[in-house]
């Protein structure tokens, strides 16, 4: 997750700063009956997000709780933006947007939007994106963390352990030290909550809602809390609530395995081209040697960025997702390790770290504003706080990244390995929410998504008993609508009926097409790093 990425620019400093509105009085008995009034009857200033922005794209911040449970003490900035439906006769209300994270920024999301989905969904709805809570312009979080220690994918070696044990609580320190109990408040519950806020102050009674990646667990917290005012939710590449959070970065690990069983059979039809093995199993034997090659002796594969054989188990994690892209990848280390000259993958060339560069942001004074490691410490915030089920004890993530290493060979220990959350001082300031409801949703899913896959997208299901799923057969990436997948006529038809399907359905992706690296996501939401194309995430 930490090769090169495609970042969703922030709003301009300048632009933002001047769209605070200040908080509109509430009468005392206004207040007593309801105490969030005040932040629910706000009236947003909105005005052009930025020069280099569209002038379509309109922005405000807006003010909401720090605690919910104390809406009279402490608030956030909470940056939201719009795309207008141009025809108002066809409006039906707001689809609220985001695209996943959690760290993920959503400012730019309606443009990107706008240009990407059918007409008939733009004219039935203003698009509402937001930086979440602790993100981006939304009053951002940060731990002051090095570069050096913003890299979390650590393969577990026992000679290294100890160093990764005072890597995590050297994390989890510094964002104590750094936010102390606003890090309590950054989280998946209150962060519905907020949304909840942005539809009373858009005058809505209801919201619809496209949500990718961390986007779906999210939504589906929302229409937990707030049943009724839930209106036509879309939930693409889902993230399963019994797996928050630790669960859904193990599940990388034992989703890659299918996927590199598919890899392997579908390179050895396609021996005659990429040389590696006539069989699976040979092409199985291929990369396992290269990899231990690499040990012996790190391989460049052109980009000057040397390999040893944990980075290749960590790129190809992602990579072998998508079979072309993969086989193309290995063939070239082949070639390298031989010592043949090769091109390097676009996402390695130039990377000399693990660790992704800041976010690109609009402007210079934009970047001033927002902490480099502000992506890293939201992310830590949520992933830690809302949930209080990580181990304590550094001897159980050892014992459990000796077993998931055998049992998921290409990334188990990566997965399993200690992280900040183990030392982490500020539990949630709430527990997980538990889904288990009848809202109508629409659940899109991938057979082949390496942030989330198939069997994650399908635990959501299961909690959502009102919802239905569309399953894409050979479908590959993570994000699927507007990507103009065989599952977007579905989603645009609930969009703009209301409909859903009268059972889970599956649909065929169309083959990609050969002798190219294709089947890259054009979407912006948080993907791998190593997968071209992709931002970081969940």
């Amino acid at each position: 997750m930490r090769r090169k990425r495609i970042a969703v620019p922030f709003l301009a400093a300048s632009a933002v700063a001047s769209l605070v509105p200040a908080l509109a009085p509430a009468a005392t008995a206004t207040a007593a009956e309801n105490p969030l009034a005040r932040f629910q009857e706000q009236k947003p200033s909105w005005k052009r997000c930025g020069k280099d922005m569209p002038a379509t794209l309109r922005c405000a911040t807006i003010k909401v709780p720090l605690d919910y449970g104390r809406p009279g003490g402490k608030t956030l900035d909470l940056a939201i933006s719009r795309v207008k439906t141009s025809t108002g006769k066809e409006r039906r209300g707001v689809l609220l947007t985001n695209p996943g994270g959690p760290g993920g920024t959503g400012v730019e999301m309606p443009t990107f939007l706008a240009s990407e989905l059918p007409k008939s969904v733009t004219a039935k709805y203003d698009l509402i994106g937001f930086d979440p809570r602790g993100v981006g312009r939304s009053s951002p979080v940060s731990c002051g963390l090095k570069t050096s220690e913003r890299n979390w994918e650590r393969p577990y070696k026992a000679a290294t352990f100890a160093k990764d044990v005072k890597w995590a609580k050297t994390v989890a320190e510094k964002c104590d030290a750094k936010q102390g109990d606003k890090l309590r408040h950054i989280s998946t519950r209150n962060t519905a909550r907020d949304m909840d806020v942005i539809r009373a102050v858009l005058g809505e009674k209801k919201i619809s809602y496209l949500g990718y990646s961390y986007g779906t667990y999210l939504g589906a917290v929302y229409t937990q809390m707030f049943p009724k005012r839930a209106d036509r939710f879309v939930l693409d590449s889902s993230v399963d609530p019994d797996r928050v959070w630790r669960g859904m970065i193990q599940v990388w690990a034992e989703g890659a395995e299918p996927a590199f069983a598919n890899w392997t059979k579908w390179t050895a039809k396609r021996h005659s081209e990429y040389k590696l093995g006539k069989t699976p199993e040979a092409v199985g034997k291929t990369f396992w040697g290269l990899v231990a090659q690499a040990d012996r002796k790190p391989i460049d594969d052109g980009s000057g960025v040397p390999m040893n054989g944990d980075d290749i188990r960590m790129y190809m994690r992602g990579m072998v997702f998508n079979v072309e892209w993969a086989a193309n990848t290995v063939k070239d280390l082949k070639k390298a390790a031989a010592g043949k000259k090769t091109t390097p993958a676009p996402t390695r060339s130039g990377t000399p770290e693990r660790t992704p560069a800041p976010p690109a942001f609009g402007s210079t004074a934009a970047k001033m504003k927002v902490p480099s490691d502000n992506q890293d410490a939201s992310f830590w915030a949520v992933v830690c706080g809302d949930t209080r089920a990580w181990p304590t004890d550094p001897e159980q993530y050892r014992r459990d990244a000796i077993k998931d290493k055998k049992k998921y060979p290409l990334y188990g220990d990566f997965a399993s390995n200690i992280k900040p959350c183990a030392f982490w001082k500020k539990q949630g300031s709430e527990p997980a929410t538990v889904i288990d409801n009848k809202v109508g949703a629409l659940l899109l899913q991938n057979e082949w998504d390496s942030q989330t896959p198939l069997v994650s997208g399908r635990g959501l299901r299961k909690h959502l008993k009102g919802s239905k799923m569309v399953t894409v057969a050979g479908g590959i990436g993570h994000g699927i609508y507007g990507s103009k997948s065989c599952a977007d006529k579905t989603a645009t038809a609930y969009l703009t009926t209301g409909k859903l399907p009268a059972k889970d359905i599956t649909c065929k992706a169309k083959p990609p097409a050969e002798g190219g690296r294709s089947g890259t996501s054009p979407l912006p939401i948080p993907t791998p790093r190593g997968v071209p194309g992709m931002v970081s995430r969940f």
